[in-house]
């Protein structure tokens, strides 16, 4: 995948390469011999500083509960010193991240996959469902199309299923989780989302079947080989961004949201007018919808994200979508995502079925309905994770 926040830290980096000699032996007895007692002095004083600077950077790394070996040399310091830095903007991120993380949590939870690897997202696109790289990855986690496809990603006129948070983070744990298996080491499937498999096998191979990052970093694409230490970089910074006097913002929309399953077309503007919602919220909640309209069927149904409002508005927003046929299933979700409750159900509501299609997984069809993958199981006695093609499966409790 490509990104948008490394290529320009990279250049940026180079700022750094100087400063970075302080961690290689020497470079203390070489400086002083140009230096006389009171300069010595002081610049010993320095050097002093930023080693035991280091080494709470490093304790700090180690004390970070993970599956990811979270490593501390001079390119992670170099990263950390430019994220650290960039105060307001790494502020605006963490106020997202209170939208988006519970999202990837119960994700990669369900996938597996170690939740710290969620900060991958914002080396990625800063956690920005709109995002597109000058090479055309798009979403918060930065896919090309080809692989996008691979991963069962849906594209066409009216969606880019790449926008969706919940549908790339599904694709992502998939990605992550298939290059674990291969490589059997985190760093190296988190370096491989940059740069491809084959671009780790080769590397490997080149430095004699190594199996760690930091030994086949200088085979790897130079790209690469940054992008591996900023995601160690952003971990920290996360964790102890107050360390640094960077102050968290508010996150700028609201945390409480219901999901509303809809089947047939509908614009999110009429859907903005009907709730008496903000179009541009709306559009952010729901940046899938390349057109702002929701081009769904009773075959294929789409979720819909919309902030949480009185009853009123839901009895509004059900009429205006059944006035032919259809229905709408709606569940909520406050703060934490994947925690649905029932928040507004029509008149003699009948449990509602999904016929399995090739290709589907249960994760896929909890995931379109706006339920959890257990209570998906539980309702169909289902003792597997496996949803067989053509299986009728019943997608709500009753």
């Amino acid at each position: 995948m490509k990104r948008l926040f490394v290529p320009i830290l990279c250049l940026i980096s180079l700022q750094f390469a100087n400063a970075s000699s302080i961690f290689k032996s020497g470079a203390l007895n070489t400086s002083t011999q140009l230096l006389g007692d009171t300069t010595f002095a002081h610049a010993a004083a320095n050097i002093a500083q930023l080693n035991a600077d280091q080494s709470v950077i490093k304790q700090r790394l180690d004390a970070i509960t993970k599956d990811v070996p979270l490593d501390y040399n001079e390119f992670v310091q170099n990263y950390i010193d430019i994220y650290s830095q960039n105060r307001e903007e790494i502020g605006h991120v963490i106020g997202l991240s209170k939208y988006y993380f519970p999202i990837y949590e119960k994700i990669f939870r369900d996938a597996g996959i170690p939740p710290e690897i969620e900060y991958l997202s914002i080396v990625e696109s800063k956690l920005d469902p709109n995002a597109i790289s000058r090479v055309g990855a798009t979403g918060p986690w930065q896919f090309m199309g080809t692989t996008a496809k691979m991963y069962g990603l849906n594209m066409d006129g009216y969606i880019d299923e790449r926008r969706d948070p919940v549908r790339a983070s599904y694709a992502a744990a998939a990605y992550l989780k298939d290059a674990y298996e291969e490589f059997g080491d985190w760093l190296l499937a988190i370096a491989s989302y940059n740069c491809g498999k084959s671009n780790i096998e080769n590397a490997m191979a080149k430095a004699g079947g190594a199996t760690d990052f930091w030994t086949i970093r200088q085979y790897l694409p130079v790209e690469t080989r940054n992008y591996v230490p900023a995601y160690i970089a952003v971990a920290y910074v996360m964790n102890y961004y107050s360390k640094h006097n960077i102050t968290a913002q508010p996150c700028s929309f609201s945390l409480n949201i219901d999901t509303v399953l809809v089947d047939r077309q509908i614009s999110l503007n009429n859907i903005s007018n009907i709730l008496g919602v903000d179009a541009k919220l709306l559009s952010l909640l729901n940046p899938a919808y390349r057109m702002q309209v929701i081009n769904a069927s009773a075959h294929s149904p789409r979720r819909l994200i919309i902030p949480q409002t009185d009853t009123k508005r839901y009895a509004a927003l059900y009429d205006a979508l059944n006035n032919s046929s259809g229905t709408v299933n709606s569940t909520s979700s406050q703060k934490t995502y994947g925690t649905l409750h029932s928040s507004y159900n029509a008149p003699d509501d009948k449990p509602a079925y999904h016929k399995v299609k090739r290709g589907e997984t249960l994760a896929d069809i909890a995931d379109t309905y706006g339920v959890d993958v257990n209570d998906l199981k539980t309702w169909n006695h289902l003792h597997h994770n496996k949803a067989v093609v053509g299986q009728r499966l019943k997608i709500s409790h009753g």
